[in-house]
Order: structure tokens, then sequence, then C-alpha cells
């Protein structure tokens, strides 16, 4: 594996009771850039994520990280190895509240179980690094704030600091602007070029302005397997991309 690429599949599949969901993909992301994983509704794409973190296992097919194989390696192995993903729907602590979230992330960094038992003061001690955090996603000034309140586009900006915590090396995110208001969208968007300025990220995204805006590279699934990969430019003008896109809208 080239030195540049951080993340590898070679002939990733996944079947389910004989319906082939993914199928031979091989996928090659860069260090350092923003890779879009995108497609129709049904290509296959989250199904794509869970197999990257094992939250599923292939069928056939291989992973490596690093230039490491990690096929076959438990979730929470692959994030202590900089591999960590956030999900389509927003993974927060809602009666917690937004400092507390960041800092049980920060707990989970450190390697021990987490200490709600723990004095106050052993507690405080992350307070610092989970602030730099929340003001690095634009959450400065809400840290007592229950999560559950927290409109929906920032709670997705919460979660994104919440894996920042964990210092990944890359990150999956999976619709990190579904559901948003426009507002929001670009407030994410801003967010995702920020923290991708020294890190890698590979996104699913069904929003293609959001995905010519931010992406360096994209990789377009169709039915479990890649119909395109390039630049916005070439991918969007590819004949069976716009067929693939069209056939769903009128589906």
């Amino acid at each position: 594996m080239a030195d540049d690429i951080i993340l590898e599949t070679r002939g990733l599949t996944k079947e389910f009771k004989g319906f082939v969901a993914v199928k031979d993909v091989s996928l090659a992301v860069k260090r350092g850039t923003i890779h879009a994983l995108i497609g129709p509704n049904g290509a296959g794409k989250t199904t794509c994520f869970n197999l990257l973190t094992h939250f599923l296992t292939p069928t056939q097919g291989r992973i490596y990280y690093n230039g490491r194989e990690i096929t076959g390696s438990r979730p929470a192995a692959i994030a202590r190895m900089g591999l960590v993903r956030s999900f389509q729907i927003s993974a927060v602590f809602p009666h917690l509240t937004v400092l507390e979230n960041v800092r049980i992330a920060l707990q989970r960094k450190r390697g021990r179980s987490l200490d709600f038992w723990r004095s106050e003061r052993v507690l405080r001690e992350h307070d610092g690094r989970a602030r730099e955090l929340l003001d690095a996603v634009g959450l400065e000034g809400v840290e007592s704030v229950r999560a559950g309140e927290l409109p929906y586009g920032r709670k997705r900006a919460l979660e994104i600091a919440t894996t920042l915590a964990l210092e990944p090396e890359m990150m999956l995110l999976d619709e990190p602007t579904a559901g948003m208001t426009h507002e929001d969208v670009e407030r994410i968007a801003a967010l995702i070029r920020k923290v991708a300025a020294d890190r890698t990220v590979l996104m699913v995204e069904h929003n293609l302005s959001v995905v010519s805006t931010l992406s360096h590279r994209i990789t377009v699934l169709a039915r479990g397997e890649i119909l395109a990969d390039g630049d916005y430019a070439s991918v969007s003008a590819d004949p069976a991309v716009v067929e693939a896109y069209l056939g769903s809208a009128h589906a």
C-alpha cells in the first residue's frame, strides 16, 4: 500500500442471506484529504461504513489502515488505532451537559473506565481540554446546557467535538448534514473543513453542494458497487452517475 494511502479496501463484499449489499468494493483514501462516498438511497454507503469499522463483518475482502490489515479487528480496537466514526443519528448523552459529553470522550481516550464516581476535582482535570474542543466547534458559551436541549445542528457539532476528543487520525462522518437547515449545513461544512486541516475525513453525504465544496475525491456507489471515482467535475459528468441519480429520483 502506498505511503499516501491511509485507508484501503480490496474486494470488500457483504451479503445478507443472499442479498449483496456491498460488492467487490476496492477503495483507496489518500492521507490528508476529504473523500466523499455518495450514491442513491440503498447504494450500500452506510453498510460500507459499518464494514470499515467492523460493526459488520465482511463476507469477503480485506481492509487496511495505515498499511496494517484490520479485517476482523474489534470496533474498539480500530478506534484506538485512530480510525473513529460518527453516526447518521446524533449520538450524544441527552441528559448530560455539553461539557460532560466531551469530558466522557476525553476519559475514554485516557483508556480508563468512566469516572462518574470520582471527585469533582478529578473530573475537572478534563475541563480545560473539553472547553478547547467546544470552542473549536463553535459551542463556546453553552457548556452547561443539557445536550438534549441543543438544536439538531448543534448536537451534530457536539458529536464532532466528542469525536475529536478521541484524537482521531481519520474521521468517518455518516451523513453529517442530514436533516439540517441551510444555516446549519453551512456551519457544519465549515467545521468539517476546519477539522480536516490536520486529519483525513471520509464522509457519506447526500448534499451534493457540500460534496462539491469540500471533497478532494468522490466515490459513487450504486447497488453496492463502485460506479465512478474521481474529482467532482469528472464524477458529476459521468453518464452512469447521472442515470443512477435520475433513476432513483424517478423510481
